[in-house]
């Protein structure tokens, strides 16, 4: 099979498209041929070994595939060759095949493309767990979203206005707030470039205030991190929770004298690490976004798609925060 390789530590330019040996399903496992795979940050991470987890070299980054079963190992029962399917792989993803555990594959219903399917359980899932598990968003509430015409940022704006919020999308361009509006957002503030003086972060701050109004924003929601997140911490209302989603804008450092004069939650999103401790939680908000995807309120936004060869250039517009929805690599037989 042919798979896009990461075989030394560096940017997407370092990936080679190669002949590799065909996974073989293990016990429990069953073998997808991969139909799309879509981009995320951490496969941004990954190949220059500064995610959290490193697999062994050489891998194809790729975490989030949709494809067909193409056969299945002993003892898994359920799925059969021909199934149209979802999965999580963590990586391997970049590939025309990969083997995965049964227990991670999500069918993917009919009338639903494959690139559709490959760009909705990382964004929607770990945004369902931040909002409800973490966040305890409700009817009612102000939700503040930054970086909002990505994956994750989109989805927040969609199960914002599903779960009865009012939710303000911050972006860095008219085009994204654009976007943001598109997908429900009641309001757009476009920021400017970090890094900010301290002037500029104040300005920003005034911003996510008014913005906020008197009470400030119940939840905000935050896979950006970098200079943005003080501002938008200084918007947070009492009791309020800011969830720490990511970091490609850098890891910021928050005084912590807001958290006490807000009395206020950092609270910490870590979706994988969720699901697999909890994964009968996970499977209830998967079921959840089943019916919300089949009731029209989420739609994942597959934006630009890229054939298997040219898989390290969505990796770069990752990389360099220029995405709007989620970039797919599609992969033909």
């Amino acid at each position: 099979m042919k798979a896009l390789l990461s075989k030394a530590p560096g940017g997407p330019e370092t990936l080679t498209l190669t002949e590799a040996a065909d996974p073989v399903a293990t016990r429990g496992q069953v073998v997808v041929r991969v139909k799309a795979c879509a981009i995320n940050y951490p496969d941004v991470l990954i190949i220059e070994d500064r995610y959290q987890f490193k697999p062994p070299r050489p891998f194809a980054p790729g975490g989030e595939i949709a494809g067909i079963v193409d056969h299945v190992g002993e003892g898994v029962s359920g799925f059969q060759p021909g199934d149209r399917v979802i999965a999580m792989v963590g990586h391997n993803g970049l590939a025309e095949q990969v083997a995965v555990d049964a227990a991670r594959l999500y069918r993917l219903p009919e009338g639903r493309s494959f690139a559709e399917g490959a760009a909705l359980l990382l964004t929607y899932a770990t945004t369902i767990h931040a909002l409800l598990d973490r966040g305890r968003l409700a009817a009612g509430h102000r939700l503040l979203v930054l970086g909002a015409a990505g994956g994750v940022g989109l989805a927040a704006i969609e199960l914002g206005k599903a779960f009865g919020a009012t939710v303000v999308a911050a972006v860095s361009s008219e085009e994204k707030a654009a976007a943001a509006r598109d997908a429900g957002a009641d309001e757009a503030i476009v920021y400017g470039r970090a890094p900010f003086d301290k002037d500029q972060s104040k300005a920003l701050a005034e911003r996510f205030k008014a913005a906020g109004g008197k009470a400030g924003f119940d939840v905000i929601y935050d896979p950006v991190g970098g200079d943005y997140a003080e501002p938008a911490l200084r918007a947070i209302g009492w009791e309020g929770r800011y969830l720490v989603v990511g970091f490609p804008a850098g890891i910021p450092k928050l005084p912590l004298n807001l958290t006490l004069l807000k009395s206020c939650d950092v609270c910490g999103v870590f979706w994988g690490a969720f699901a697999a401790r909890d994964p009968q939680a996970n499977a209830a908000h998967v079921d959840h976004l089943f019916r919300l995807w089949e009731e029209g309120r989420i739609a994942p936004r597959v934006t630009e798609t890229y054939p298997l060869e040219r898989g390290g250039e969505a990796i770069a517009k990752m990389a360099a925060r220029g995405a709007i929805g989620k970039l797919v690599v599609t992969i033909d037989d």
